[in-house]
């Protein structure tokens, strides 16, 4: 057991944990944040994306006591006390999920993404043009999987907060 402190969505955590408990069942079974998903339990599909000091995390991979001293963000830490964060609210406007089970990682993969700074290997230079294209966008995009097929609508809304 390990006593960490952890700052989960603006709140400062003290806890015991077992040194082998990932950050994703902390989340989920310590702390009732159910919004991050456990897909695949691999780190291949995203569904459990949060952000780890404003960096995008798979928190099925991510050991908590490593995350000690951490600011984590989580979808249900994306939103203002009265209002949606942008994506959430373009989410909704471009119906940019089906049944939903990937869209709190895919929330929270676009919040990081778009605090990145520099071009992918896709768009070698941005200075003509900095905004994300749709190319841009899937390529950081791509290590959250969507079985429902919403890609086209993911893209459309990120593509409008970006702008």
């Amino acid at each position: 057991m390990a006593e960490i402190t952890v700052r989960v969505n603006g709140t400062e955590r003290s806890l015991s944990v077992d040194t082998r408990l990932s950050l994703l069942d902390l989340l989920r079974e310590r702390l009732g944040l159910t919004g991050s998903k456990k897909g695949c339990d691999h780190g291949q599909c995203g569904a459990c994306t949060v952000l780890i000091d404003g960096r995008r995390a798979n928190a099925c991979l991510a050991l908590a006591v490593a995350c000690a001293g951490s600011d984590v963000t989580t979808v249900e830490g994306l939103a203002g006390d009265e209002e949606l964060h942008p994506l959430q609210a373009a989410f909704i406007e471009h119906d940019a999920f089906q049944c939903g089970y990937c869209t709190p990682g895919q929330l929270c993969s676009a919040a990081g993404m778009l605090t990145e700074s520099g071009p992918s290997a896709v768009t070698a230079d941005l200075t003509e043009d900095p905004a994300l294209t749709p190319e841009e966008i899937r390529e950081r995009m791509s290590g959250n999987l969507c079985r429902c097929g919403a890609y086209v609508n993911l893209v459309t809304a990120i593509e409008e907060v970006a702008r």
